[in-house]
């Protein structure tokens, strides 16, 4: 087996030692569910005064609402308690940066493999994308419209949330 998860066995092991939501229910308790980037900048608990076990978190390059996350929104409303769904994408986000061809050139150069098959769904305005993907969580034939639905964009300099709609 590769020793190069041995650091980070290590410290789950000293987690488990004060492991504390052993028979926990899996609901979120907060009734609240995130939709966000996969940037290591975002706490999405942290930044909402969460814990764990308030809300579902699902994250992805951008924080786009995708098919999966779409699922797993349906899932959460449900199933999981959530009657409030944030999409949260992020200032400085590396998604807006390129076009799809640049990063698919970029990827493929630092692959050595063609690249050009993958798709990495870059946002070239991210408030015309966080509209449309609030309006894809709100027109949702699963997701009622008494579940709150609100898009918000992150400062990863300032830590503040900024409510967009």
């Amino acid at each position: 087996m590769s020793t190069g998860f041995d650091d980070l066995l290590a410290a789950n092991r000293s987690y488990a030692e004060h492991f504390a939501m052993q028979g926990f229910d899996g609901v979120a308790h907060r009734g609240v569910a995130i939709v966000t980037c996969m940037d290591s900048r975002i706490d999405p608990l942290g930044l909402l005064g969460l814990s764990p076990g308030d809300a579902k978190i699902f994250r992805n390059p951008g924080g786009r609402v995708t098919a999966s996350a779409l699922e797993a929104l349906v899932l959460g409303v449900h199933l999981l308690n959530v009657d409030r769904v944030l999409v949260i994408p992020h200032t400085k986000c590396a998604m807006t940066k390129n076009t799809e061809q640049e990063l698919r050139a970029t990827i493929g150069q630092a692959a050595g493999v063609d690249a050009s098959w993958m798709g990495f769904h870059v946002i070239a305005d991210q408030v015309a994308a966080l509209h449309e993907d609030v309006r894809a969580v709100r027109s949702h034939p699963l997701v009622p419209a008494s579940v709150d639905v609100g898009g918000f964009l992150y400062d990863v300099d300032t830590g503040l949330l900024d409510q967009v709609l």
